[in-house]
């Protein structure tokens, strides 16, 4: 049996689902919403463009990809609190910075 590819931008909804938030599109990728809290969450794909602001802000991308996107988060000193989230090959993830 062949390996089914999941796309990124469903492996993000579906975590954040997972996890009691209720996803929405906009026009710069994703906002998940639960009790007072709202997260802007973008899918890292090759086009893929880092906010300048927020407050909250997740990045998903393969887990492979993860620490050096933590990384260049950390040197840009983003002004938003922000999250990664590394998707595995299993379809589990790891949250590189909370």
């Amino acid at each position: 049996m062949a390996a089914v590819s999941t796309s990124l931008d469903e492996q993000a909804r579906s975590i954040f689902d997972d996890i009691g938030y209720t996803v929405s599109r906009t026009e710069d990728g994703l906002r998940a919403a639960h009790k007072w809290r709202e997260v802007g969450v973008t899918v890292l794909d090759d086009d893929a463009v880092i906010p300048e602001s927020g407050e909250m802000h997740c990045f998903v991308t393969r887990a492979s990809e993860a620490p050096a996107l933590g990384d260049r988060l950390s040197r840009m000193d983003v002004p938003y609190d922000w999250a990664v989230l590394g998707v595995r090959e299993d379809g589990g993830y790891d949250v590189v910075r909370q």
